[in-house]
């Protein structure tokens, strides 16, 4: 799937986001105690492209009787065999999502919304900053980047977690590293079993070595307060506005810009976001409540 960037906003071409697939549960992964990764394939042989996705963009997975919710894909976006989704548990169609095993059957309208302008990226350094569940929507960056090594500078993976248990992906750090890739982690608090850094994940960002500022690229997802310090860090360290990009969250119930629950500003997140550079929404993160 082709995206093209009209200003700073990663844009798709519009799909059937009406049209809902059948998908099965093949497999769970408990990733902490309230996040569990699910893999589900198509229980029918369909067009598959009528729901490819970039990295960046979510699915509404529905199930009958309970509702829909909007869930980032966290797996590798080129595959199309199989979809990956990290899910916290925290609202009605999560926690019954939690509930059901695998070969249950449930429903999927997408990919939605914009992705991550990985293609405007070639040449440069790239760095991801990630905390707790925003992880989740970085991976799929990494497994491109990984897919295409060469065509990129230096790449840096940020992590930051309350708890060494609430860090998602622990066991993949090392293939990533393999890759050629830099990643540290930290977190909050740390238990008895963790040797790492502690402490928040823009102070990673501060220390981090950065040799080419202005051909540096930063892509952030996790609590807005955290990728609001992310950018300013990032702004200081000489990183140009342009080339910072965040994945925002907002209440997405319809994923076309239609019901209106996730505008922020001027923008509908399910459909101008998630991903939007920060040029474009900056006034907006900076207004209380909004």
């Amino acid at each position: 799937m082709r995206f093209f960037v009209r200003g700073n906003l990663a844009m798709r071409p519009t799909g059937q986001p009406w049209k809902t697939a059948a998908i099965r549960v093949v497999g769970i992964r408990v990733e902490t105690s309230d996040v569990n990764s699910y893999e589900f394939q198509f229980l029918r042989d369909l067009d598959r492209s009528t729901y490819a996705a970039s990295p960046g963009q979510f699915n509404m997975l529905y199930l009958p009787g309970v509702g829909e919710a909007a869930i980032s894909i966290s797996g590798d976006a080129a595959r199309n065999d199989r979809l990956v989704h990290t899910v916290r548990h925290v609202g009605s169609v999560t926690s019954a999502l939690n509930e059901l095993p695998i070969g249950a059957t449930l429903g999927m309208r997408g990919a939605f919304g914009s992705a991550w302008p990985i293609d405007t990226c070639v040449g440069n350094d790239l760095i991801l900053v990630g905390g707790g569940i925003g992880l989740a929507p970085l991976r799929p960056v990494i497994y491109e980047v990984i897919r295409r090594r060469q065509a990129f500078g230096e790449v840096s993976v940020l992590i930051g977690a309350r708890s060494p248990g609430d860090m998602l992906y622990r066991d993949e750090f090392e293939a990533w590293r393999r890759a050629g890739i830099d990643v540290q982690a930290t977190v909050d608090r740390a238990d008895g079993n963790w040797d790492g850094h502690i402490g928040v994940v823009t102070l990673l960002l501060d220390r981090l070595p950065i040799a080419r500022p202005q051909e540096t690229t930063l892509m952030t997802c996790g609590p807005q307060v955290m990728m609001q310090y992310a950018i300013q860090t990032a702004l200081g360290r000489g990183l140009a506005k342009r080339r910072l990009w965040i994945s925002m969250e907002r209440h997405m119930n319809c994923a076309v810009g239609t019901c209106g629950h996730c505008q922020l500003g001027p923008w509908f997140i399910c459909k101008d976001g998630p991903v939007l550079g920060y040029p474009s929404i900056e006034r907006w993160m900076e207004v209380v409540d909004l």
